[in-house]
């Protein structure tokens, strides 16, 4: 006669690994959904503008001033160097009595920063360079009335730029 124990003996739930299993993949999910909630509200989406409309309506506006600056043959050399930017406008008769550059960040707009040239000589103008993150910038060079507008890349550690009027966009 065989006669084995058979063990009978319960287990409590909470000691048995399949009810944790079950119970933490929604559980994590849901901690997951927190987070991500959580960085959304912290952090703010650069992308949008918040005058998106406004910008679509005044965007002939802009082509108008490309082209006027193709019209006017204008080229631009920028130097960066030491903290300052250095601009020579050639190919133009008439110079302004200053510039405006824009540094823009392709993703950040918090981060775009307006510089103010003075005119050195005619045809040079000079400003002092603010700080800002490396990587790759956008480069808007206008003149003090916003009649003509030149557009360049600038990548950081780069010294040169040269930006010509295309009259496209």
């Amino acid at each position: 006669m065989n006669t084995r124990a058979i063990r009978t003996e319960r287990i409590p739930w909470y000691r048995e690994p399949w009810p944790w299993i079950l119970f933490g993949i929604p559980a994590v999910a849901v901690v997951a959904g927190f987070v991500t909630l959580v960085i959304a509200i912290i952090h703010r989406d650069g992308l949008v503008a918040e005058d998106y409309y406004k910008q679509g309506l005044a965007i002939n506006r802009v082509l108008e001033r490309e082209a006027r600056a193709a019209q006017l043959g204008l080229e631009a050399h920028v130097m960066v160097a030491d903290r300052h930017i250095r601009v020579r406008i050639t190919n133009g008769d008439d110079f302004p009595a200053g510039l405006v550059a824009r540094l823009i960040h392709p993703t950040r707009a918090g981060e775009d920063h307006e510089i103010a040239l003075a005119a050195i000589t005619p045809g040079w103008y000079q400003g002092k360079m603010p700080e800002f993150t490396a990587g790759r910038w956008y480069v808007q060079l206008e003149d003090g009335d916003s009649t003509w507008r030149l557009k360049g890349v600038w990548q950081t550690g780069q010294q040169n730029i040269r930006m010509i009027a295309s009259g496209e966009s």
